[in-house]
């Protein structure tokens, strides 16, 4: 072989390993949100703060929320997807590895919904999640080495105040390669951006008045699930600067992370004979209820495009948009439970709550609510024997508990969320706490029948979320009950 020959072949050789290694045309896809029912949303920081230039120790903090996933209201959009949850927030700054102080809020709500490309429009607002539309997909194919910006928001409190303030951030995506996390395929995806707050346009009237301006770097790393268009892991380094009116400067340097855990999967249907001795249903009752999952009563009397700040906090979003609808009263008046079926079949209940309302044998004649929701399986305690105005169990309710705790533990990977309502009185701040005690209540009388604690997540809803009519004692008596939802 001469020389020009051995030339030919190595350009040749090169030439078939460029098309190989990179090809012409590569696959293009586009990014899309689907959601995918509950989930777990943990957050962790960890930042080095600066006081006027001074290192003055280590801030960590760590939020935990379990998302529920609601059913899409009246007058929503079937494409987004709905979700309620409570914020956990623990917090705390260390300085030469000894804690200086440690704050654990108790639960905060929030009420939000996502678009398929990503956009969070928040229902009710109170601070959390802190990133907003983050991240946030473009509606054009893309293949890796595109780009792409979208708008986002981040919520601070960088002095630990109390008082949040939005910040807009306009965020730089590239798409960098696709490879697989925990067994699942995922999108990585690299971000920027930077914080620039006190400008026009940036500033956030109902934020903390006495923060005068902010700036810094953002540069962050992200899986995104292929199947859901969920976050999985995001890792944010972060370097950035707050000045006060009062001329002091407080700087924070280090990581965010965030992380998305999905509760594992079960069989209902092995359920299905624990489920019908609770709340005596049949099989074909149990399964009409199965197939036909509720609206939850969060969405009651929520117009397209009111104002809700009274009730769940202000309707708004990065884009302004809200996309609400009217719910339905979920009172079913005096039917038996077979009638609410028949009747919720007729009407396909998809805007009504199906009860299976009836009297559970082994626990005393009292009653128990057997749903599917968006959230999961959900069994509603009407009637509890609490001593009056107190989170004190009285007796009477050690069949009802023993049933429930022995179909829990017959799923002893799942995260079970427990909720308590009240009536509304008049005592808004009085009824969430109660509701909240009532809760850890059932907690503890669930625990100590042997289901993890660990597992369990209390919840306390107060007078927000009426089934029936306060104006009634029967209202006020189906208000007052405690929901054990077993989450998907």
């Amino acid at each position: 072989m001469n020389r020009v020959q051995k030339i030919f072949l190595v350009l040749i050789s090169a030439i078939i390993f460029a098309l190989v290694a990179f090809p012409l045309h590569a696959q293009e896809t586009v990014l899309k949100y689907n959601g995918n029912g509950s989930y777990i949303y943990i957050e962790r920081t960890d930042l080095r703060r600066y006081d006027n230039g001074k290192y003055t120790g280590l801030t960590s903090r760590e939020i935990r929320s379990y998302i529920s996933q609601t059913g899409v209201p009246n007058g929503g959009n079937p494409a987004d997807s709905y979700y309620d949850g409570n914020f956990y927030v623990a917090e705390g700054t260390v300085r030469a590895r000894a804690s200086v102080g440690e704050e654990i809020n108790n639960s905060i709500p929030s009420t939000f919904k996502i678009t398929s490309d990503g956009q969070l429009v928040m229902i009710k607002d109170k601070g959390y999640p802190t990133f907003r539309s983050f991240p946030a997909f473009t509606r054009k194919a893309i293949k890796p080495g595109d780009r792409w910006q979208a708008k986002a928001e981040r919520v601070v409190d960088p002095l630990n105040k109390g008082v949040k303030t939005k910040m807009p951030i306009y965020v730089e995506y590239t798409y960098l390669r696709d490879d697989r996390f925990h067994d699942e395929d995922v999108y990585v995806i690299g971000a920027q951006w930077a914080t620039r707050y006190g400008l026009a346009g940036t500033l956030d009237f109902g934020g903390d008045r006495d923060l005068k301006f902010a700036q810094g770097s953002h540069k962050a790393n992200i899986l995104v699930s292929k199947r859901t268009g969920n976050a999985l892991v995001v890792r944010d380094t972060v370097d950035e600067e707050f000045q006060y009116t009062d001329g002091n400067r407080v700087a924070f340097k280090g990581t965010i992370s965030m992380f998305t855990e999905y509760p594992p999967a079960y069989d209902k249907e092995k359920l299905f004979p624990a489920l019908q001795r609770i709340a005596s249903v049949s099989k074909e009752e149990l399964r009409e209820i199965m197939d036909n999952p509720v609206t939850d009563p969060l969405w009651k009397d929520i117009e397209m495009g009111a104002d809700i700040s009274g009730a769940a906090g202000s309707v708004s979003g990065i884009n302004g948009d809200s996309q609400l609808g009217m719910g339905t009263d979920t009172s079913s008046g005096n039917k038996t439970g077979t009638e609410k079926l028949a009747s919720a079949s007729k009407n396909k209940i998809s805007k009504e709550t199906v009860e299976s309302v009836v009297d559970a044998g082994s626990s005393g004649g009292s009653k128990v609510t057997v749903e599917n929701t968006a959230a999961g399986i959900r069994l509603t305690m009407q009637n509890l024997k609490f001593k009056a105005d107190s989170a004190e169990l009285l007796s009477g309710e050690d069949g009802r508990l023993n049933d429930i705790a022995e179909l829990l533990k017959m799923v002893p990977d799942q995260m079970i969320l427990i909720e308590g309502h009240t009536a509304s009185v008049g005592n808004p701040k009085g009824e969430m706490q109660l509701s909240i005690e009532r809760a850890d209540s059932i907690k503890k009388a669930l625990v100590k029948r042997g289901v993890g604690a660990d597992k369990i997540i209390c919840k306390g809803s107060g007078g927000t979320k009426p089934v029936a009519d306060n104006s009634t004692a029967a209202g006020k008596a189906r208000n007052r009950r405690v929901e054990i939802t077993i989450l998907d």
